[in-house]
């Protein structure tokens, strides 16, 4: 029985600077993964999405290799969010559960789209939990527009919190668009069925489709906001103009009041 453990450890990792500083044998890469292989039927892969995933390492292996990764990531920390998986290599049929792939043969190649999936499902863990942060602290600003009739925020303050969510909104956009354009050419249909029936085991669809849902909600209230705050510009403005015009009637009122005298 193999076991999987992939852990989200930060917002992302630089793998371009981690490949040049790590020397273990490295099987596979591309822009946004690497897949090393540190031991017999023993794996490491780093994704540029903040995941690292590891195949029958012990603890003390993954928090040494951590600590070496922890180098090249953007916001490193400890991170609970994980998951664990176990592989059976050896069994009479091919099946997949949440927690459990049943496989009738297993090779480096399925042992890495295990992997890679597995890494993923840790990856819709965290933009939904992301999500739903943005969703509520949004959700808190049009609580107190339907109470009071006005954004209880400043402009500047206002900016910054939009500022703040679209890059937000933007980085979990940009990763879930990898997992739906991974340049991946499965070299047998053995392979395919594993990526399909494995998805299909961990919600993968499903799961995607609420972080875009709660993206698309979040959205709506940005353009509320943003609507709002031009607005309220606009009105300004129009406020200072009139009171300009105002002060140059005034001004030619006593300017003509003063002539006649």
């Amino acid at each position: 029985m193999y076991k999987v453990i992939a852990t989200q450890i930060s917002d992302s990792i630089n793998i371009d600077s981690f490949q040049a500083a790590y020397t273990a044998e490295l099987i596979y890469a591309n822009y946004y993964q690497l897949y090393y292989e540190v031991g017999s039927e023993q794996y490491i892969s780093v994704l540029k999405y903040g995941v690292v995933c590891f195949l029958n390492l012990d603890d003390s292996h993954i928090n040494e290799f951590t600590e070496i990764v922890s180098q090249h990531c953007k916001y490193f920390y400890d991170s609970e969010l994980n998951k664990e998986y176990y592989i059976e290599p050896n069994a009479t049929e091919t099946k997949f559960g949440f927690n459990k792939a049943d496989l009738t043969y297993c090779d480096i190649e399925s042992m890495r789209l295990i992997m890679l999936n597995i890494a993923q499902s840790v990856a819709l863990d965290y933009y939904f939990q992301k999500a739903r942060i943005l969703l509520e602290e949004t959700n808190k600003h049009t609580q107190v527009l339907e109470t009071l009739g006005k954004l209880a925020i400043s402009d500047n303050k206002l900016k910054k919190f939009i500022g703040k969510t679209l890059n937000l909104k933007n980085q979990i956009l940009e990763n879930l668009h990898i997992f739906d354009t991974v340049p991946e050419v499965w070299q047998s249909e053995y392979l395919i069925k594993i990526d399909i029936e494995l998805k299909a085991a961990l919600y993968m669809e499903r799961r995607s489709n609420n972080i875009h849902e709660d993206l698309k909600i979040i959205r709506e209230h940005l353009e509320l906001f943003s609507d709002i705050m031009h607005h309220g510009a606009s009105m300004k403005l129009e406020v200072v103009v009139v009171v300009l015009v105002l002060i140059e009637v005034f001004d030619l009122i006593i300017k003509g009041y003063i002539l006649k005298k």
